[in-house]
């Protein structure tokens, strides 16, 4: 009989995102992770393959904690006006105090070209936000009345200038003028 794992696993991940996230994946040791996830080296091979596993796993853990949860709200009829809906998403990028960015984006821009098990996750949960972003457009007094296509082009624009604030959010840009950023991209729409 297997012995129960000594360690709660999201926990762990959690933590490992967090050394990810702030080092990258190169930057990021074996011993970096042992001690971020308190775990003890036999634990982790217990549970993880190796370094690319246990970032595999991370970036799940972040589909499955973050961008579930965003997905949710914009697909959410109950959550109010569509657009009013978008609008949060872009300025909570502002709310965003430690200037972290999104682990999906670092894992884009980190991981993605040289990697196609992570390329293929971070493509999958781009189009999945992409699509509620379009689902949101639906739910808008003008979107609405717009053609399936012209929703789709205008969430791709919109992804687009979440991931561009996230990058921008990052390299410090200030508060204002990231909000110029989502009302100029909102007006435009």
């Amino acid at each position: 009989m297997a012995r129960p794992r000594e360690f709660d696993i999201d926990e762990a991940l959690d933590r490992a995102m967090a050394v990810f996230w702030e080092k990258g994946y190169e930057g990021t040791s074996l011993q970096d992770l042992l001690q971020a996830m308190k775990i003890a080296r036999g634990s982790l091979y217990k549970a993880f393959e190796d370094k690319h596993s246990i970032y595999l796993a991370a970036l799940d853990r972040y589909d499955q904690t973050e961008v579930e949860s965003g997905i949710a709200f914009l697909c959410d009829p109950k959550a109010g006006d569509g657009m009013a809906k978008i609008r949060t998403m872009l300025e909570a990028v502002k709310a965003d105090k430690e200037r972290r960015g999104c682990f999906m984006c670092n894992a884009a821009l980190d991981r993605a070209s040289v990697d196609a098990e992570i390329s293929a996750k971070v493509s999958t949960m781009l189009h999945r936000l992409e699509d509620a972003v379009a689902t949101a457009l639906k739910q808008s007094r003008r979107g609405k009345r717009w053609s399936a296509k012209r929703r789709a082009v205008t969430a791709a624009t919109i992804l687009n200038t979440y991931m561009g604030l996230r990058v921008l959010s990052r390299a410090g840009y200030a508060e204002k003028d990231l909000q110029a950023i989502v009302d100029n991209t909102l007006s435009t729409i």
